[in-house]
């Protein structure tokens, strides 16, 4: 394929863009002038209310054609492809989280293996130009060399979550090195910002926090996350679509990982409220630090993320309308 995936009247396949940081990839790329086709089942991982709430946000920026759907059905998957003939797929659908992967592993092999594999040989039968992948920092396990670097080994997940990162990260090179589709996969370092899952700590944080409800923390807070920005996010996301390579991998972080309890500290500080703690044992799966190094992306995508935590909770806050006066 020629020119730009994400240039103004290029058709778009994004799946998941009823989720947190598939809709507000889905309004930038409205915003660009894209002809958009969102996929998603909407499942109940989280309340789907949410997610409709995400899809009419997004209608506010544009128009664009809704599929409830699943990525591990084949026919409506190649049906969908054949017909609207995208230049670009945006892979972001998935069953999400660590904790939850691990009571539910053989789903998340079935969603986020299976549906890749589906996605892949529909776009590979379409001829579709350009495949992104929406990976994890998960991949990179318990790693005992910080800075994570994406030409670290990924041999050893922890979570059922991360190993099925990993495999359709394998995925998306076998059709690359077979079929000649131009793909990179992009490993997200945990994203916050407004539409979080409620799930998620910055969110689930914040909220308990402004509403004097205790506050679950696993370990004694010196665990470490490299917070990125949704923004940010979105910014590494469209700069990768126009990277002209056969296939790629790329870290998407913040580059400075920040101590859970200086998370929370943060969030005492932007609410203006104390924390009440409920300290609990450290949870099977979970890393002990995340830390992107982010010079590959900053040298081929002339990408960097740009939001501080303290700005980025403030502007989540409010999102909310935790912020008083």
């Amino acid at each position: 394929m020629t020119g730009s995936p994400t240039a103004a009247s290029a058709r778009v396949l994004l799946t998941g863009g009823a989720g947190f940081i598939g809709s507000h990839l889905a309004e930038a790329l409205l915003r660009r002038g894209v002809e958009l086709a969102i996929l998603d089942d909407l499942n109940g991982y989280y309340d789907p209310a949410l997610k409709r709430a995400n899809l009419e946000a997004v209608r506010r920026a544009g128009d664009f054609e809704f599929v409830h759907g699943d990525i591990c059905d084949a026919p409506l998957v190649e049906e969908l492809m054949a017909r609207f003939r995208p230049a670009a797929v945006f892979h972001l659908a998935a069953r999400a989280g660590v904790r939850p992967s691990l009571e539910q592993p053989a789903l998340y092999q079935r969603v986020n293996v299976e549906g890749t594999a589906v996605l892949l040989e529909a776009a590979r039968r379409c001829g579709v130009g350009r495949f992104v992948f929406a990976s994890s920092s998960s991949v990179y396990g318990a790693a005992s060399r910080v800075p994570f670097s994406e030409d670290d080994p990924v041999r050893a997940p922890i979570s059922p979550y991360a190993a099925s990162k990993i495999a359709g990260e394998a995925l998306c090179h076998v059709y690359s090195h077979l079929y000649g589709m131009r793909i990179v996969c992009l490993r997200f370092f945990t994203v916050y910002g407004p539409r979080q899952r409620p799930d998620l700590a910055i969110r689930k944080f914040a909220e308990s926090i402004a509403a004097g409800r205790p506050i679950p923390v696993f370990g004694d807070g010196s665990t470490g996350r490299d917070y990125t920005y949704i923004g940010d996010i979105v910014a590494g996301i469209l700069a990768a679509a126009e990277h002209d390579t056969a296939f790629d991998v790329f870290n998407l972080g913040n580059s400075s990982p920040v101590l859970l309890r200086d998370m929370i500290a943060t969030l005492e500080r932007v609410l203006g409220k104390p924390a009440v703690i409920d300290r609990q044992p450290l949870q099977p799966g979970d890393v002990p630090i995340t830390y992107a190094d982010i010079s590959k992306a900053r040298r081929l995508l002339g990408w960097a993320p740009q939001t501080s935590l303290e700005t980025g909770i403030r502007r989540m806050a409010e999102w909310l309308g935790l912020l008083q006066g």
